[in-house]
C-alpha cells in the first residue's frame, strides 16, 4: 500500500516544524551549568579544584572576615591618632595670603582702627610652636591607645584562627566520616549477601536475612546523613575563606601529623609575655593613666610661640613707593593661664580617674581568667592527645573484631546480632578516632591563641 504524495509531504513538514520548535526551545532555554565547569564543546577541561592547606584557609579568611577587618581598621585609626598626637608636639608651618579692605574716611588709616590702612596685603609664613604638658600627655595616651588597638586586632585574629581551624578540620572529619559510612554500607551489603546465601543453603533462618536487610537500610540512611554533613561543612568553610563562595575546592588532611604539646611552665611563660588579652588590659591601664595626666594638665599653663615672615603692608610688593622694604618678620610669645571654667577641668579629672579604676579592675580580672583558661585548655589538649592512641587502638580492634565475627557467622559460631553489633562498633570507633584527632587540633589551636604562638 502506497501513501499519497500529499500525505507524505504533510508529515515531512510536520516533522520539520517539530524539529524546528524543539531546536528553538533548546536554544532559548537558560543554561543550567556548573560555574566551575567548562561548557560542552568549548575544548577547555573543567577547572581543577583548589587545594587548601590550613595556612591557606587562615590567610584567605583574614582578608574577608568582617570582624577581623573591623579590628584591623580600628588599629589603623589608632595608629593615625598617634601620628597626629606626635605632630601636635612639633612646630607647624603655615602660609597666609590675605587682602583687607577698609572703608575710607579721608585718612590713611580708614574707618576701622583694627586695620593698618584702607588697603592691607598680607602674604607671610607662620612657624607655630605650642609647649604644653597636656599635649605631651595626649601623645602618650594615643600611644597607649595604639597598643590597645594592636592587641585587640591580635585578639580578633586569634578568634578567627579558632573559627577557621574548627571549620577546616570539621570538613576533614566530615569527609572521613563519609568514607567510613561508605565502607559500613558496603560491609552491610556484603553481609546481606552472605546471609541470603546461607539462607538458601538452609544454614540460617530468614530472620537473619531480615536483620541484615534492616542493618543495610540503616547504613544507607547513615551514608546519606554523612554526605549531608560533609556538604554542610564544605559550605561553612567556603563562607569563611572565599569571597565569591567557591565550592570547588579540597583540603589537605594533615590530622595524621599531630603536633607535640609543650610543658605547662613553657605555656605559662609564653602567655605572660605574648597573650594579647593581657597586653590589651595592660595598655588600657596605661591609656587610663595618661587620660588622668591630660586632665591634670588642664590646670597648668601653656606657652606658645609664633614667628611670622613675609609682607603685611599697604602694597602687595616687597618695597613701598617711598623705597622702604615691606618684607620683614615678627614674633609673638603667648602664656595662657587657666583661671576659671566652672569646674569643667575638675569634672574631666574625675571621669579619667573613674576610667583608670575600671581599667585596673579589668586587668586583675583578665589575669585571673587567663590563668584559669590556660589550665583548662592545657588539660583539654593534654587529655585529647593522650586519648588518641587508645582511640586508634579501639578502631583497629573493632575492624579485627568485625572480620572475625563475620567468619564465625559464616561457620555458624556466632549470631546475626553479633555481626551487626560488630559493624556498629567499628563505625563508632572510627568516628570517635576522627573526632579525637580534630578535638586535639582544636584544643591545641585554642591554647596557642592564648600564648600568642599561632
Amino acid at each position: 500500500m502506497h501513501m499519497p504524495i500529499s500525505t507524505r509531504i504533510s508529515e515531512n513538514g510536520l516533522f520539520a516544524a517539530l524539529a524546528l520548535l524543539i531546536t528553538s526551545l533548546v536554544l532559548a532555554a537558560p543554561a543550567q551549568t556548573n560555574p566551575n565547569q567548562a561548557p560542552v564543546g568549548s575544548g577547555n577541561p573543567p577547572a581543577a579544584p583548589l587545594t587548601l592547606t590550613l595556612q591557606d584557609a587562615l590567610q584567605r579568611a583574614s582578608q574577608i572576615n568582617p570582624e577581623y577587618r573591623a579590628a584591623v581598621t580600628e588599629y589603623g585609626l589608632a595608629r593615625e591618632d598617634k601620628v597626629q598626637g606626635r605632630a601636635a608636639l612639633l612646630p607647624s608651618l603655615n602660609y597666609t595670603a590675605q587682602f583687607l579692605y577698609t572703608q575710607g574716611n579721608g585718612t590713611p588709616s580708614g574707618r576701622f582702627i583694627a586695620d593698618n590702612g584702607v588697603h592691607e596685603y598680607i602674604s607671610q609664613g607662620n612657624a607655630h610652636q605650642e609647649i604644653s604638658l597636656q599635649n605631651l600627655a595626649e601623645y602618650r595616651r594615643t600611644s597607649a591607645a595604639e597598643a590597645v588597638a594592636r592587641a585587640r586586632s591580635e585578639i580578633a585574629a586569634r578568634g578567627l584562627v579558632v573559627t577557621v581551624v574548627q571549620a577546616y578540620y570539621g570538613f576533614v572529619v566530615a569527609q572521613r566520616k563519609y568514607a567510613t559510612a561508605q565502607r559500613a554500607a558496603t560491609e552491610a551489603l556484603r553481609f546481606l549477601d552472605i546471609s541470603q546465601k546461607l539462607e538458601h543453603g538452609g544454614e540460617v533462618a530468614h530472620s537473619d536475612v531480615i536483620k541484615a536487610q534492616i542493618q543495610s537500610n540503616q547504613q544507607q540512611r547513615d551514608l546519606q546523613e554523612a554526605e549531608l554533613e560533609m556538604n554542610r561543612s564544605r559550605l561553612e568553610l567556603a563562607v569563611l575563606v572565599f569571597p565569591d563562595f567557591n565550592e570547588n575546592f579540597s583540603v589537605v588532611d594533615d590530622l595524621q601529623m599531630p603536633e607535640s604539646l609543650p610543658s605547662f611552665p613553657e605555656v605559662q611563660a609564653a602567655a605572660a609575655n605574648k597573650n594579647p588579652e593581657l597586653r590589651a588590659a595592660l595598655a588600657t591601664v596605661q591609656e587610663a593613666n595618661q587620660e588622668v595626666a591630660v586632665a591634670w594638665n588642664g590646670f597648668l599653663p601653656s606657652l606658645s610661640f609664633d614667628y611670622f615672615y613675609g609682607i603685611d603692608a599697604a602694597q602687595f610688593a616687597t618695597r613701598a613707593p617711598d623705597g622702604t622694604r615691606n618684607l620683614g618678620y615678627a614674633a609673638t610669645a603667648t602664656l595662657q593661664l587657666p583661671v576659671w571654667n566652672w569646674g569643667a577641668n575638675r569634672s574631666r579629672l574625675k571621669q579619667a580617674d573613674l576610667r583608670r579604676q575600671q581599667a585596673r579592675v579589668e586587668l586583675s580580672s583578665t589575669q585571673r581568667e587567663l590563668l584559669a583558661k590556660l589550665r583548662t585548655f592545657y588539660n583539654e589538649a593534654q587529655t585529647a592527645g593522650s586519648e588518641l592512641e587508645s582511640l586508634n587502638q579501639s578502631a583497629e580492634l573493632a575492624a579485627d573484631s568485625l572480620r572475625l565475627t563475620t567468619l564465625r557467622y559464616q561457620s555458624g559460631e556466632s549470631t546475626v546480632l553479633e555481626v551487626v553489633d560488630a559493624q556498629n562498633t567499628l563505625t563508632v570507633a572510627r568516628n570517635a578516632f576522627n573526632d579525637g584527632q580534630a578535638r586535639f587540633r582544636l584544643a591545641l589551636a585554642t591554647l596557642q591563641t592564648l600564648t600568642g604562638n599561632f
